[in-house]
Parts: structure tokens; C-alpha cells; sequence
């Protein structure tokens, strides 16, 4: 039986160089480099995850890095920005540090009543930061924003079979802005859908986002999706092991992929918590060729 998402497990974008994107994650962003292991369909192309220390849903961001990735751009039909929440006694302590570290960083403008700050990483994404009255750290998601031709189409899945609730909207320079929320959750629980008028088309590349995973905290809810997606109109892939959750995916109707992934087993599953991240772990099927592998990818090194 399933029940209502309980927000965000992971956001999963497509970057540039790898050195590049962990120095600005693990560097200006202080998020801790949980997993370091390759694309499953592509052995020769890293797949790195930034999270919490302890590597929790709702706080994952995943990069397949491509050093001659072209550059994307958002547009509709795509997921457009994340955004982190910062506790509110230490937004303006955040500004301050990226001042002095001279990482530019957009004026403070206001949505729905919470400061924002847009700053870009190495390959031009937009990363949010939220002030909140929740957070506790700035490491765990406040949103992902989807841009959408239509709104409405989207918003009914969420609403009507994810469980969300309308939170409000507002227009600011033309881009109309709707909240949904995910009752009964702190971290992670916010999807923003916006539409503009202006004639974009968007192009996946370095800069983009791939996919966003909602949570399932067991296997059997995640099976229980399924069961529930079908049923409304959304025929979802089959289960694939993904050795630190299990996925299924799915487009919604604007075109943004979806996935569903299990809490379980997490990332601590075949390495021990303290040095989660340090060692390039493969999926078995891939350790025979490890000695080739580690010979193709670049060598990274990670902020301290």
C-alpha cells in the first residue's frame, strides 16, 4: 500500500570537467563528497554524490561529469534549479563567507517571503540558497523548480497521486511561480513550477539537470508506486538495483523525468561512514576492470 512522498531523495545533473565540480561542492558549498563511483552505463565517466555527512535522502545531489560535455540550457520540459536551505540565524553569516571566498552571488530577492541568493557553479547551474526557519544545516534540499509549458497537468500528478498541497503562488518579471508542498516533512519537501512566456528551448548538457528522485522508504512503497502510477495513467520502468537504492522512472507529463528511489541501503552499504568517499567503489559487475578504469578516469581531489 502506498503512501504519500515524503519529499526529495536526490536531484542528479550533468557537469563538466570532474575536478571543476568537486572543488566548487565540496569547496564553496561545504557538502561532504559521499560516493565516488562510475556512470553504470558509462565505466569511463565518474558518477560522484554530494550530500550530508551521513549521506541522507533529501540532501543527495549526483553529478555525471563529462570533461567535453557541451553547455546546456534549461527550458521547459526539464527541471531547472535546486536550491538548499540555509538556516535563517545563518544566511547572512553564508553571504559574508562567499564574499570573502569573491564568489558572486545575485542580490537577495524575496520568494514567498524566504531571501534567496542564486550563485553558478562551474558550468554556469543555477544553485539556490534559501534562507528557512527549519534547516538546521545547509546542506539538506529547500526545493527543485520545474519549468513547465503547462503547470496545471503537472501539478495534478503531484498533488493527486504524490500527495503534495498547493502552497501558494506568486509572479515576479514575468515567470509565474506555483508551490507544492509535502505535508508532514521538513527537509526536502518543496517543488516549485514555474512558466514564462519567453521562447526557450531548452538543451540537456553541462549545466542541466538529468532527473529528480522522490523517496520511497521501503522497497515495499516503492512497489506500491508502481502499482499506484499505473493505475493513474504513468507506466514506470522495473525496478533497478543502483547498489545505494533501488529506481524506477518514469516522465511526467511536461517531459521531466522522474524517479523514485528507496532509502535503503544507502551509502554506507560497501564502505565504512568515516571514509565514505574517499576510495572509487564499483559495481561488481565492473571490478574486474578496475585497474583499466581507475587508468581513465582523471584524478579528483576534494576540498579541505
Amino acid at each position: 500500500m502506498t503512501t504519500r512522498i515524503p519529499g526529495l531523495h536526490h536531484v542528479t545533473a550533468i557537469s563538466g570537467p570532474a575536478q571543476a565540480n568537486v572543488a566548487f561542492y565540496t569547496g564553496t558549498l561545504k557538502q561532504r563528497l559521499v560516493k565516488k563511483t562510475v556512470n553504470f552505463d558509462d565505466p569511463g565517466t565518474y558518477h560522484l554524490y554530494y550530500a550530508d555527512p551521513k549521506g541522507s535522502p533529501g540532501t543527495i545531489l549526483t553529478f555525471f561529469p563529462f570533461a567535453d560535455a557541451g553547455p546546456g540550457r534549461a527550458g521547459p520540459g526539464m527541471a531547472s534549479a535546486y536550491a538548499y536551505a540555509v538556516p535563517k540565524a545563518g544566511f547572512d553569516a553564508v553571504m559574508e563567507d562567499l564574499a570573502l571566498k569573491a564568489v558572486s552571488f545575485s542580490r537577495p530577492d524575496l520568494r514567498f517571503g524566504a531571501r534567496v541568493i542564486t550563485l553558478r557553479d562551474p558550468d554556469g547551474a543555477p544553485v539556490e540558497l534559501v534562507e528557512s526557519d527549519s534547516a538546521t544545516d545547509a546542506h539538506g534540499f529547500h526545493s527543485v523548480t520545474l519549468w513547465e509549458r503547462d503547470p496545471a497537468r503537472t501539478a495534478r500528478l503531484l498533488t493527486d497521486v504524490f500527495g503534495y498541497e498547493a502552497a501558494g503562488s506568486e509572479t515576479s518579471a514575468g515567470v509565474e511561480r506555483l508551490r507544492l508542498k509535502a505535508p508532514g516533512s521538513e527537509r526536502a519537501n518543496i517543488i516549485d513550477i514555474i512558466r514564462s512566456d519567453a521562447d526557450v528551448k531548452g538543451r540537456p548538457g553541462a549545466g542541466t539537470i538529468h532527473h529528480i528522485a522522490f523517496r520511497a522508504r521501503t522497497q515495499d512503497e516503492q512497489d506500491g508506486w508502481i502499482d499506484t502510477l499505473a493505475t493513474a495513467g504513468h507506466r514506470t520502468t522495473d525496478v533497478i538495483d543502483r547498489q545505494y537504492f533501488n529506481a524506477i522512472y518514469f516522465r511526467e507529463p511536461g517531459g521531466v523525468l522522474f524517479e523514485i528511489a528507496t532509502d535503503p541501503p544507502g551509502f554506507a552499504v560497501d564502505e565504512p561512514l568515516a571514509t565514505m568517499g574517499s576510495k572509487l567503489m564499483l559495481p561488481p559487475q565492473y571490478e574486474p576492470m578496475r585497474a583499466r578504469i581507475e587508468q581513465v578516469l582523471p584524478k579528483i581531489r576534494v576540498a579541505t
